[in-house]
C-alpha cells in the first residue's frame, strides 16, 4: 500500500496572506522546511502539524489528508 501524505498548506497560508517566512516565524521552523512541507517532500511531526494547524487557525484534519 503506497500511502503518501498530502495537505492543503499553501491554500491555507495563502488564504491568511502569509508568506513561508510569515508562517515559519509563527511556528519556529526556517522558512524551507514550510517549503518543503508545502512541496510534500517532508512529512512534518505531530507536534509541527499541531502547532500549524493552530498559527493557521484550522485543525490538522484539514492542512493534512493520507491519500493512497
Amino acid at each position: 500500500m503506497a500511502e503518501r501524505l498530502v495537505n492543503q498548506l499553501r491554500t491555507e497560508r495563502a488564504k491568511r496572506g502569509l508568506t513561508q517566512a510569515d508562517l515559519a516565524a509563527l511556528v519556529g521552523v526556517s522558512r524551507k522546511t514550510i517549503n518543503t512541507v508545502e512541496n510534500e517532500i517532508f512529512v512534518p511531526s505531530t507536534i509541527l502539524a499541531l502547532r500549524l494547524a493552530a498559527a493557521l487557525g484550522t485543525t490538522v484534519e484539514r492542512l493534512f489528508q493520507v491519500r493512497d
